[in-house]
């Protein structure tokens, strides 16, 4: 009898056991509906660095190479690949049997557009386009770059999608040029493809039933993906309490930009997950130095001195488990952190603030300063820095608009003067998104251009790091943008959503729901 007792016991552990694995296993199916500040200004990733767009797009484009969950760039629409000795040759060996969405099978000739598109019209394409002689394609699945001189950063600069090299169909690429391609032709190789915008309601994705992946483990933005979810919806809800009223009670799965002092609020729980992000952001205040009072470096330098980083990066990111104090442009963990030049970061002094303002001839001028109440924590960093601004004599003119007119005006020169915005770390100096003329901010100092170009066209990474304190030493001294401080993002799930947070699935800057399902 005892005996059969046991026996019986062992069965029910076991089928509970095994229950408890089905009910983990991955599964197909449901709607995501993922609650973001505001509306995407488009769907093309590659016209914009706009992270919003990217955080869309990705799930719909994909580039020859994604960044892994280290930041370190591998192969994905590419197969293999190899370097000549030289340095000047990368030949690029595509995968076969990719499939767009419109069923067309991907070739060199889309990957030969799409790249030219990007050398000459993306944000990003002017980080190689000094290295690059030409680009052939000798037959249907080889790429051919050939580099007038060596370029560190080729890889990492098609890994990087936020700006950057998506690979569409020829037709579509030459059709676009210099204009961003509409969303009902936004045609990519993603697990995910375009399938409706309402303006307000939802930019829905739908599952790319004939995805061809890449194989390889998981790891970050690289690998193995599938699209266990039938469809995502990125819905636009302006206000972080609605958006984690909406996490709360279930009408959203996923959210995005919530306030710091909401973390504890969040975290405690049990009905959901925090996901935080890591390498660490930085957020900046960026100066227009192509025309207007900040073309001044003066102007720059003196902004820069009145600033106190502690009061404002408390404000913008609450606890301070959350933010740091640091003047390198790469944050601690990462092998670029350097103090160089850093003895000009957060030197909280109105009195040589006033008495630069003074050298550079300011007379009071209004400062058209631009933010958003989008990002709470732009806001948030824009009223204590500009209340620093004006106890130190400056007149600000605060502008607050929605991220979507920001990024409308900020293209404009003649309509601003300081701007708030942050940026990821990324894996290499070269792709950081502001060292490109084409940055809003239009910072085109010969000196910059010829410390980027080294640090790009160098291999080595010990006289790339010399190269990048030189250059680190002379962004402190020009003062482009000012460099808060790092902080950490977060974002909230329910605890439905499965998958996420794991080794294989890290969390990124830019979300990513392909290989997590919902199990509700």
């Amino acid at each position: 009898m005892f005996k059969k007792v046991v026996l019986g016991l062992t069965l029910v552990l076991l089928v509970t056991g095994l229950v408890g694995l089905a009910q983990d296993a991955p599964k197909y199916g449901g709607t995501l509906k993922v609650a973001i500040f505001d509306e995407s200004p488009m769907l093309d990733m590659s016209m914009t660095t706009a992270d919003l767009c990217t955080l869309i797009g990705h799930h719909v484009f994909e580039g020859l190479f994604e960044d892994d969950g280290n930041l370190e760039p591998k192969p994905h629409l590419v197969d293999t690949y190899e370097m000549s000795n030289d340095g000047l040759l990368a030949t690029l060996h595509l995968r076969h049997g990719v499939l767009f969405h419109n069923g067309k099978e991907m070739t060199s000739e889309d990957v030969l557009a799409s790249l030219n598109r990007f050398i000459d019209y993306t944000p990003r394409g002017p980080l190689l386009a000094p290295f690059l002689d030409h680009i052939a394609a000798p037959d249907a699945y080889t790429i051919e770059l050939y580099l007038s001189q060596p370029c560190g950063a080729l890889t990492a600069i098609l890994a990087f999608t936020n700006g950057g090299a998506i690979i569409v169909p020829k037709e579509i690429a030459e059709a676009a040029g210099d204009e961003p391609i509409a969303p009902e032709n936004c045609i990519g190789t993603g697990p995910y493809e375009f399938d409706e915008w309402l303006p307000g309601r939802h930019l829905r994705l739908v599952r790319f039933d004939d995805y061809v992946s890449r194989s390889g483990e998981a790891f970050g933005y690289w690998g193995a993906r599938t699209a266990y979810l039938d469809v995502i919806e990125f819905i636009p809800v302006p206000e972080v309490g609605t958006r984690v009223a909406g996490l709360e009670a279930g009408t959203y799965d996923y959210a995005t930009e919530i306030s710091a002092d909401l973390f504890d609020q969040l975290d405690s729980n049990s009905g959901l997950q925090t996901l935080v992000v890591n390498p660490a952001s930085y957020p900046y205040y960026i100066f227009n130095t192509k025309e207007g009072i900040m073309a001044n470096v003066k102007m720059r330098q003196a902004i820069l001195a009145a600033l106190d980083m502690e009061p404002i990066m408390r404000a913008a990111f609450g606890p301070e488990a959350l933010w740091d104090i640091s003047g390198s442009i790469y944050p601690p963990s990462t092998i670029w952190y350097s103090d160089a030049g850093t003895e000009l970061y957060n030197q909280a002094n109105p009195e040589r603030a006033r008495q630069l303002a003074a050298e550079a001839g300011y007379n009071g001028e209004p400062i058209r300063f631009m933010t958003t109440t989008s990002y709470k924590f732009m806001y948030d960093m824009a009223l204590v820095g500009v209340q620093q601004l004006e106890d130190a004599g400056f007149n600000i003119d605060l502008q607050v608009y929605d991220w979507a007119t920001v990024v409308s005006r900020r293209v404009q020169p003649a309509l601003w003067d300081i701007f708030t915005t942050n940026d990821a770390t990324v894996g290499d100096p070269s792709i950081v998104c502001w060292l490109s003329d084409a940055y809003p901010g239009w910072w085109t100092e010969p000196e910059k251009y010829r410390l980027v170009e080294e640090i790009t066209a160098t291999v080595d990474f010990e006289t790339r790091f010399e190269i990048w304190e030189e250059f680190q030493e002379f962004f402190w001294d020009q003062v482009y943008l000012i460099r808060l401080g790092d902080y950490y993002d977060y974002y909230a799930a329910t605890a439905d959503l499965k998958g996420v947070g794991t080794d294989s699935h890290p969390v990124m800057k830019y979300c990513y729901f392909w290989n997590v399902w919902l199990d509700k």
